[in-house]
């Protein structure tokens, strides 16, 4: 990832409105923010949600709230809970998520 073409700045993540994105059950709440190429999202998900899609874009992923079940394709399952996160690249495993009693995430893209 290459980060360039913005200067330092600070992000007010309570001032930021939230966009709506149905899952297959639930609704995950994005904040997002772009700094260049840079994609930065504080995202809450709420009870029960269960991700609509397997993803192969590449994140890094942090959880502050709550708990973060990610599946990859290949059926192996990571459990997030605050302070833990994970990585992953573009196109590199096929994953999906699901929360049983909500989460927040920190994510960069």
């Amino acid at each position: 990832m290459q980060m360039s073409g913005f200067p330092f700045g600070t992000t007010d993540w309570s001032k930021v409105t939230p966009t709506e994105h149905k899952g297959e059950r639930g609704c995950a709440y994005w904040r997002t923010q772009h700094f260049g190429s840079v994609r930065v999202r504080m995202v809450d998900y709420s009870p029960g949600y269960c991700a609509d899609h397997w993803c192969v874009k590449g994140h890094i992923l942090l959880c502050t709230e709550g708990e973060l079940h990610t599946e990859l394709e290949d059926g192996r399952t990571f459990i997030l809970k605050p302070g833990s996160s994970y990585q992953v690249a573009d196109n590199a495993e096929p994953h999906r998520s699901y929360t049983e009693r909500g989460a927040r995430l920190f994510i960069v893209d």
